[in-house]
């Protein structure tokens, strides 16, 4: 017998229909011609090939990692570069082209030349026994691999254990080992902790999927990848399609808010930021809940979703799930999560934030109405939102960008870019006020444009990320996304210097 009730899902189906088609000549030879993405990609691969404003060395190539349609008819191509056979950690570029095969910009990382020995002196085995002292913890090693970092001109092992930190906090860390000396030369977590809760939006649809008459799954079959397990990695079925009876204290429930927080965040990708899926592939990610701390983090593979510390609430509101698989984006994106340091994790857990932030705005659900407070609903510690991003500093986050930012905490170093997207989205005067950090007032121009110029921005993006790169992309974003217009550049532009972000040599102009 079922007991469960509150929340009401639906399934959903799809039929087709098999015609049969007579293709007219001239139809068909138009079929021939090759797709805009064929000449996009085709092109960016010969720049790359040549090295056309990638200061291509001896020995080093380029290799295509994905290819991401965006805004105004522009495509990014992003490349990994090698070194003799060997990944450039930290050498990555751009290529953007249009689907005439026009080349429009290149962006690279690091382009000192390289010039190295690419025989270790130190054994695997002796690299993963360093590595695995990072952590107190170890589960398992994933992998071992030989690679050059560019910043560091030196030939490391990666190595990525999985475990725990000292703090007792789940971490699967990136750890580069030098070959020839042992040192430690960087590190990197695929992790990225967050907070919230959610069992607050009631009766809902969501996606799921019927497996028999009388066996249902928390799969949605119309996005791959995402379902709801516990933190097992087990998926939740029933034997109906009513899940959930509303208790904040319920896995089931969880689940529902989190599939339809995930669900509404790829609604908003494909909609707003022609994104289809969390990677480029269009995959996305399973959403894990029942973890018994007062936390949320994305590990690189899936989403797992804590309590508040009072237990009463699941981490799960819109904002605060898609603000982890905003982590994924930008994993999946140009340039990848790794490296850059605490300056480029603080951009890292902003990029969270906006998407949270752009995913609330979107649903526009009654019961959480936008309001740029991340996991408001939760409560977490029992002192309201986490982070303000109309105003950093009521969390004692920095609104502005200053030199001290590298070094500021990765959840603190997310102010000023916070900060920058509503005064972009919803301006200074908007309804709560957001200071400026040069006493100018800045116009908005919608939530939707704004993500819009932030994800392209996103598009551009390489492995040595900061606020002066970010700036300079979304300035390229804006121009290229609204051509016919200067609103939306001047409004970008503006917003960076209002939170300190100076002008940079060569950036574009309107």
């Amino acid at each position: 017998m079922n007991h469960k009730r509150g929340i009401r899902v639906s399934l959903v189906a799809a039929a087709g229909l098999a015609l049969a088609v007579v293709v007219p000549l001239r139809t068909a030879q138009a079929a021939a011609q090759p797709a805009p993405d064929v000449v996009a990609g085709q092109a960016a691969d010969q720049v790359a090939d040549q090295g056309t404003g990638l200061a291509k060395g001896v020995d080093q190539d380029f290799v295509r990692t994905s290819l991401t349609p965006g805004g105004g008819g522009l495509y990014y191509a992003a490349y990994a570069r090698t070194y003799r056979g060997l990944e450039v950690v930290g050498g990555d570029a751009v290529v953007v082209t249009d689907a005439k095969g026009n080349l429009h910009d290149t962006v690279t990382a690091d382009t000192t030349p390289i010039a190295l020995d690419t025989t270790p002196k130190l054994s695997k085995d002796a690299a993963v026994a360093i590595a695995s002292k990072q952590l107190s913890t170890v589960d398992s090693v994933a992998s071992a691999r030989l690679v050059v970092l560019a910043g560091k001109q030196a030939l490391a092992y990666e190595v990525v254990v999985s475990g725990l930190t000292a703090e007792n906090a789940p971490s699967n860390l990136h750890v580069f080992v030098d070959a020839a000396s042992g040192a430690v030369l960087d590190s990197w977590d695929d992790v990225h902790a967050g907070t919230g809760n959610g069992f607050y939006y009631g009766t809902v649809t969501i996606n799921t999927t019927r497996n028999s008459a009388t066996s249902f799954s928390m799969i949605d079959p119309t996005r791959p990848g995402v379902r709801c397990t516990n933190t097992s990695g087990t998926t939740f079925t029933g034997p109906d399609d009513n899940w959930g009876n509303g208790s904040g204290t319920n896995l089931e429930t969880a689940c529902v808010d989190a599939l339809y927080g995930t669900q509404r965040m790829w609604d908003m990708m494909r909609t707003w930021l022609g994104r289809t899926g969390i990677s480029t592939a269009g995959q996305g990610f399973p959403a894990r809940v029942g973890l018994t701390q007062a936390n949320a983090f994305w590990n690189g593979s899936s989403a797992t979703f804590g309590r508040s510390s009072d237990g009463q609430r699941q981490v799960v509101p819109i904002d605060v799930v898609a603000h982890e698989f905003g982590h994924g984006v930008f994993q999946f994106t140009p340039g990848g999560s790794g490296g850059g340091g605490n300056e480029k994790g603080g951009l890292n857990e902003s990029t969270g934030d906006i998407f949270g932030a752009v995913t609330e705005d979107f649903a526009n659900n009654p019961n959480d109405p936008p309001d740029f407070q991340v996991g408001e609903e939760v409560n977490l510690v029992g002192n309201g939102p986490i982070r303000f991003m109309y105003n950093p500093s009521l969390r004692n986050h920095p609104n502005c960008f200053s030199s001290a930012i590298p070094n500021t905490e990765v959840h603190a170093a997310a102010g000023p870019q916070n900060h920058w997207f509503y005064l972009l989205a919803k301006g200074s005067n908007a309804n709560p006020p957001s200071p400026t950090c040069n006493g100018s007032t800045v116009t908005g121009i919608g939530v939707q444009a704004a993500a819009q110029i932030f994800y392209n921005g996103l598009l551009r993006k390489v492995s040595a990320w900061t606020h002066a790169r970010a700036r300079v992309a979304t300035l390229q974003a804006a121009r290229a996304l609204f051509p016919n217009s200067c609103t939306q550049f001047n409004a970008t532009r503006a917003a960076w210097n209002a939170v300190s972000v100076p002008a940079q040599a060569g950036e574009p102009t309107c």
